[in-house]
This record gives C-alpha cells, structure tokens and sequence, in this order.
C-alpha cells in the first residue's frame, strides 16, 4: 500500500535546566549566548525604528553524533488551542521579527557534545509599528523521521530561543472580549445526573504590547443571586499583540431551571474590559413537557376562535342559524 508521508514540526520554547535555561528538547538546546553579567533565559532586546542590533545564539548538541541545523528567525503568535506561545514554521510567511532577523550563517553543524555560537543582526525597518514585537530563532533538523505501516508520519523536529523585542514608541496596552457563549448539558429529569455548562469567549490583544492578562467570571440568576464568582486558571501566560484565542470554562453544578447572566471581565496592565451574555437554563422533559403544553394550548386556542366567530357571526344573522320557514295558508276552495 502507498504510503502518505505528514510532515509534523514541534519546536520546544519551554524552559529547562540547561545553560541559560536553554530551550531543549533532549538532544539539541537554543539559548542567547550569555552576557557580560549573567546568562539570559530569553533575547531581551529593544530598538527605535531604523536601528540595527548585533547579538548572538549557542546551538548544543547533547547527542553523540554531529547534528546539522537549518537556523531562521521566525515570528510568534499564540495558539488557537490554548493560547500557547509558538512560532511560525520556516515555510510560513514571516512579517516581523522573522524578517528584521538575520543568523550570520542559514546552516550550521555542531559536533557531538559540542556547541556553536552564531552571531546574528536585528535590523528593524524605519516605519517599524512601536511596542512588542514576539519572534524567536529557531534550530531546525531537517532530517524526516518515517515511521512504519500503511501510513507513515514524519516527524521534524526543531527547538528554539524566544526573541522579546520592543520598538520605541508609545504603547498603547488594550484587551478585549468577544463572543460569550453559554452552552448547557441538562439531565433529561430534572435532579437525576449532573448538570453543567460550558462558557466560552473570545480573549484579544487589540493594543500593541504584551499583555499578562486576568479573566474573572461571574454568573447571575433570577433576581440578580449569584451563582457563580471566580477567577480563571485556564488563560494564556503571555497573550501577544494582535492575537485572539478562543478559550472555554466548565461551570460543573450549574442550575437545571433558571434565567440570568454571565459577565467575563478581562484585565491586564492599564486596561480592563467585560463582556456579558445571557443564559436560560431548562431540562429536557419540562421543555418537552412545556412544548407540549404550548401545542395542545394553541391548538384549543384556534378551536375556541373558530367557535367564537361562527357564534357571532349567527347572530348578526337574526339570532338562528335555520332557514326562515315560507307561511303555509290552508285555503278552502270555492264553491
């Protein structure tokens, strides 16, 4: 059977107990090359328009064979599934950072526990856009592993350093939310088996800087009780300029029978913005019943009217609904 090949391209940004808290996957690291005062977990950099910055990137190979590498820039952007922090691939059309910055070499080999250090330029156009601009410079093998079987899926693998630069100029810090939704999972029978919601909306960086941000969610009910008031855990860490994710809440225990309002209130650093969306909860078999209800009601409703209108329109007629009988006159005939 012909095999169909996926290409799949992972590339590690979490931190790890290597030099400079390299990004590692194992068998290679990333890391800026350490400064005169201690090593740097990540590129801090900052530059006005037009200027240009030298720097530098170490490639460890933790293998016992020599690796070879194709090393980019690439831009950053936050996952659509859990807001992540990722970059974008070396085939994927680069905009910022992963265009502004140039390694010193596009290919590099690293011996078998050994590192190499690559001097790079950051050169950031005149009419840069001001704030934060999230990239990395990405170490990628570009050797496909191929698995076995009817479908074979190849893995590349690639690990990279992460790049925070700010372009001077005002920053404007902004976040918004977007498109609450409520979604109920109701019991069939009202009090048997669990009942539970799921809240989603939509998180926006619409400033250009990055945001930290903060959802606090609070539900009402019928007559303003409050049901539900806490802060949310599943969020981005870093929410990127430009970016929207679309996140979701479980709500386990919410009500099978009421009527209210969700209000999502998002803030970070000088900004803060809330958006609501109404609910209404109702089990299955009392909105069936109900349904039912509204039926037959409308169908004794119709019947009633009908009635109604030939009754009046019998008696606009003279009070009877028979046919006036014609006099009948017995007449004895003539002698």
């Amino acid at each position: 059977m012909r095999k169909l090949y996926v290409l799949f391209l992972s590339l590690f940004l979490v931190t790890a107990a290597a030099p400079a808290h390299a990004a590692d996957n194992g068998s290679w690291s990333v890391y800026p090359a350490a400064s005169q005062i201690a090593a740097r977990p990540y590129f801090y950099l900052s530059a006005d328009p037009g200027q240009t910055i030298d720097d530098k990137v170490v490639v460890t190979n933790k293998t016992g064979r020599p690796l070879t590498f194709r090393l980019y820039a690439a831009d950053a952007y936050n996952t659509a599934r859990d807001g992540g922090f990722a970059v974008r691939t070396v085939a994927e059309k680069q905009r910022g950072v992963g265009v502004w910055a140039k390694p010193a070499k596009s290919r590099v080999t690293v011996p078998a526990h050994g590192k190499v250090t690559v001097p790079f330029t950051l050169s950031v156009p005149e009419g840069a856009e001001p704030g934060d601009h999230p990239g990395a410079l990405v170490a990628l093998d570009e050797r496909i592993d191929k698995g076995d079987g009817a479908v074979a899926l190849g893995v590349q693998r690639a690990v990279a350093a992460r790049i925070y630069l700010r372009v001077g100029g005002p920053t404007v810090p902004a976040i918004a939310v977007e498109d609450v939704r409520v979604s109920h999972h109701q019991p069939l029978v009202p009090g048997l088996g669990d009942s539970g919601a799921t809240i989603s909306y939509t998180l926006r960086n619409t400033g250009n800087v990055t945001l930290n941000p903060k959802v606090e969610l609070r539900a009402t009910g019928l007559f303003g009780r409050t049901l539900l008031a806490r802060e949310l855990a599943r969020i981005p860490g870093e929410l990127l300029p430009g970016q929207r994710v679309r996140l979701s809440e479980p709500w386990q225990g919410s009500p099978q029978l009421d009527w209210g309002d969700v209000k999502l209130t998002a803030s970070a650093k000088d900004t803060r913005e809330s958006a609501s969306a109404s609910f209404f909860a109702l089990p299955w078999l009392v909105a069936v019943v109900l349904l039912v209800a509204v039926i037959v009601g409308g169908g004794l409703w119709v019947r009633l009217r009908v009635r109604v209108r030939v009754r009046v329109r019998v008696r606009a007629g003279g009070g009877s609904s028979r046919p006036a009988a014609e006099p009948h006159i017995d007449a004895a005939p003539r002698p």
